[in-house]
């Protein structure tokens, strides 16, 4: 039978509880042990019944007593960093090192409880964190991977919950059109003539080509010669520009198979790569020979000594044009969402967008679908007008029959 007792830590009262589990070979008696960290005793009192239980049915597993949560996180980290690429390991670590090990390092894991993870995860909430399920994810995985070595036998993050803010619930419709981040057509007319008209040639191309294919930002800072076929007006996007401090520029395979994929391009897009590839635009012509062009690994988007240009350079570029101009703001990213509304607008399937886009799932881009332009929502009032003036035109007309048959 289960004792419990009370005891204070530095974060408050908790309760703890003793036991008798696994069995010494040497001795034939079972061998006595406790469980600590329980936010009340009602939590500590159904934790033993179930210890008891499982030990009564012979399924008791005598859970580690010494290894802690950064040291699980270490051997979780190297096991699996070999099939992660660079952007994900820098992310890892990121989030481990900011936020999760700071609250769990020294924690034992055995005497992590349910409780204790909650707790993590309302301070966190009260803190301001916008991402806290992405925390909880990662932390979750730790849990579950030291329960696979046989560290832990239950995960306590498991059903814990994430507070929700009551102005999640409140649309506030007057910040519309602050929150708004795409162009509408005559935003990209206006945009795209200062850049034909102000700015380099290259700086032009890109934003056009940002604006056209809805390319994600690494994918077009990372085109080629090669990745353009001029022959069939497609564009090839596979790769996505990466920069690591110790290793400089690479590119990097894009991270699902989704992503991965042609598009197709239009003649004014195909024209402006054209330019770009013969150096037509710097009055240097040379011929395009794809299969044996010496050149065709080499990115389209470039500085003087060939090197890719700066991942930041985009949104650089962008926010000066829109200060200088006072264009409404938006981010590179938005470009692409603009590219998806217009195709909407346009009358593309959110499938054909989704293909198009590269998104994995189609909730992101159902995402956008729901974030549409201003225009198609006015086309919608316009076709419901109609419709009704229709009817109206119906009943007018019958109640003129019906007039001059009295």
């Amino acid at each position: 039978m289960a004792s419990f007792q009370k005891y204070t830590t530095k974060d408050g009262p908790r309760w703890m509880y003793k036991y008798y589990g696994a069995v010494d070979p040497a001795t034939g008696k079972k061998k006595p042990s406790s469980k600590r960290g329980f936010m009340t005793k009602k939590e500590a009192q159904l934790h033993a019944a179930q210890t008891e239980k499982a030990v009564e049915e012979g399924t008791f597993v005598k859970e580690d007593t010494t290894t802690t949560f950064d040291q699980v996180y270490e051997l979780w980290y190297e096991t699996n960093r070999s099939g992660w690429k660079p952007p994900t390991r820098r992310a890892v670590r990121s989030k481990f090192n900011a936020q999760l090990l700071p609250r769990f390092k020294n924690a034992i894991m055995k005497n992590i409880t349910k409780s204790y993870c909650q707790d993590v995860i309302n301070k966190m909430f009260e803190e301001g964190f916008k991402t806290i399920d992405n925390y909880k994810m990662y932390a979750n995985q730790i849990f579950e991977f030291a329960i696979e070595q046989e560290i832990i036998s239950k995960n306590p993050m498991q059903g814990v919950k994430i507070p929700r803010r009551e102005d999640q619930y409140i649309v506030e419709e007057s910040k519309e059109e602050e929150q708004r981040n795409f162009w509408e057509k005559a935003e990209i007319k206006k945009f795209l003539g200062i850049m034909k008209k102000d700015y380099p040639f290259m700086d032009y191309c890109l934003f056009h080509l940002f604006i056209y294919t809805g390319a994600r930002k690494g994918e077009i800072l990372d085109i080629r010669h090669s990745d353009v076929d001029f022959k069939n007006k497609t564009l090839r996007l596979k790769k996505t520009l990466y920069y690591d401090k110790e290793n400089g520029y690479m590119s990097l395979t894009s991270k699902t198979p989704a992503s991965r994929r042609v598009i197709s391009l239009d003649d004014t897009s195909l024209g402006l790569l054209r330019k770009m590839i013969t150096g037509e635009n710097k009055g240097n012509i040379v011929h395009i020979h794809q299969q044996d062009n010496p050149n065709k690994n080499k990115f389209i988007f470039s500085r003087e000594n060939g090197d890719p240009l700066r991942l930041a350079y985009p949104n650089d570029k962008l926010d000066e044009v829109i200060r200088i101009y006072r264009l409404h703001p938006i981010t590179v990213h938005g470009l692409r969402h603009t590219h998806a509304s217009l195709l909407f607008e346009a009358g593309a399937t959110i499938k054909e967008v989704q293909e198009r886009l590269g998104h994995s799932d189609i909730k992101m881009t159902m995402n956008i679908y729901t974030h549409v332009t201003k225009t198609v929502k006015e086309l919608t009032a316009t076709r419901f007008e109609k419709f009704m003036e229709l009817d109206d035109e119906v009943t007018e007309s019958e109640e003129a029959v019906n007039e001059h048959s009295k």
